[in-house]
């Protein structure tokens, strides 16, 4: 009963904090900025700014898929935001430069999670597997499969906690320059790119409260075992 407790309240966390991405971005949408500047533009003149040549930035047809890709060098917008000139398509624009900065700077948090990333693959690949393999076989010990989900839920969870700074930074990053640079006007353009922001920035924290509470569930358990010994 527990685990269905906190199966749903986490579903129902992280559901409402992308519900509140979708409305703020949706509302945001709808306007366009007194500038006239698309996102794609606005972002070739922030990295320009900032001294960054080296950066492709491209776009693709996923909603909300944007992202910076470090590897590569590559700020990828959604067409939507590539080409609209809203409040929303700039800020998302102007927060994935963000990362591009934190890149060139060497930020340190950004670092962390880029050296994290195969592991953290490899944990979100065990605790999705690993119950169901211990279910129908029968060939794990359950001692064993929570220590090892444990040890997969922390490092998932130590993931997800470095990524609050680098996401917050970002957007820190994001709303300064495009005031400093005029890109959004004060007033309701800067309040837009606040809001959504600000509403971005809890599907993060949601997902370090899910992956933080599944590491207690399975890593308590074990503390009690060891205290009985």
């Amino acid at each position: 009963m527990t685990l269905w407790i906190l199966f749903i309240g986490t579903l129902a966390l992280s559901l409402f904090a992308a519900a509140r991405v979708k409305a703020a971005y949706a509302r945001h949408s709808q306007t366009g900025v007194r500038s006239g500047l698309s996102g794609g533009e606005a972002a070739e003149l922030i990295l320009r700014q900032v001294g960054i040549h080296d950066v492709e930035i491209t776009h693709q047809d996923e909603m909300l898929g944007d992202h910076y890709d470090p590897l590569r060098k590559r700020l990828v917008l959604s067409s939507q935001n590539y080409f609209g000139s809203s409040p929303a398509a700039l800020g998302v624009a102007a927060h994935e430069c963000g990362h591009a900065i934190q890149h060139q700077l060497a930020y340190a948090p950004l670092q962390w999670r880029m050296a994290a990333v195969g592991i953290t693959t490899y944990a979100s690949q065990i605790v999705m597997w690993l119950p169901l393999l211990g279910v129908f076989t029968g060939l794990i010990q359950p001692m064993v499969a929570a220590t090892v989900l444990a040890a997969a839920w922390g490092i998932i969870m130590l993931f997800n906690l470095v990524t609050l700074p680098v996401e917050f930074d970002a957007s820190r990053r994001a709303k300064a320059v495009l005031g400093r640079m005029n890109l959004i006007a004060p007033g309701s353009e800067a309040a837009a790119v606040n809001q959504v922001l600000n509403a971005a920035a809890w599907t993060y924290v949601a997902a370090f409260v899910t992956s933080l509470l599944y590491f207690l569930w399975h890593l308590l358990p074990l503390l009690g075992a060891r205290q009985r010994d």
